[in-house]
């Protein structure tokens, strides 16, 4: 039976999609579950650990005024994280990951929110997540979350376009 990662990986190559990835919190898990999958060279283009602020805001281009105005645990800062992956590396699809896995709270948000971004053709969404777990566990639930989250938008795009995700061209 195949993983999740390797059903996303599947329903990519099939589509003939391309993603990136931008994380924070999960330091490169993401990135690391999507290429432990043979064959996710044709999809994968790479990604950035920007866990440090500075790094989001200056190599993936999130606003200085998202950081001051809504902090870095935030749907708003997903979403320019995703956004800035895309535009960086040209691809359909990028997914970012962005939170507090503890032990402490971070810019007054408890240990378990976390925010998922993903950017494609029809737009830039972020999805909320409230997890529970040791520090490994969170990191290891939005990794999760992430790639249901895009496994679910091909889906989708595809059923839009009246078309199974192996018959699809989006991109």
């Amino acid at each position: 039976m195949e993983s999740p990662a390797e059903a996303l990986v599947h329903a990519l190559r099939d589509a003939g999609a391309s993603v990136a990835t931008a994380e924070s919190l999960t330091g490169g898990r993401l990135a690391a579950r999507l290429t432990n999958v043979p064959g996710s060279s044709v999809v994968y283009a790479g990604g950035v650990v920007s866990y440090q602020t500075h790094i989001k805001v200056e190599v993936l281009g999130v606003p200085q005024d998202v950081v001051d105005s809504s902090g870095v645990v935030s749907a708003e800062c997903a979403r320019a994280m995703a956004d800035g992956a895309r535009r960086l590396l040209g691809t359909a699809y990028a997914l970012s990951t962005t939170g507090v896995a503890g032990p402490d709270t971070q810019e007054g948000k408890p240990v378990g929110t976390v925010f998922v971004g993903l950017a494609g053709p029809s737009g830039t969404e972020a999805i909320e997540l409230d997890l529970s777990g040791d520090r490994s566990e969170i990191q290891d639930s939005t990794v999760d979350a992430a790639v249901a989250a895009l496994a679910e938008a091909i889906d989708s795009a595809c059923s839009k376009a009246g078309q199974p995700a192996e018959d699809s061209a989006l991109g």
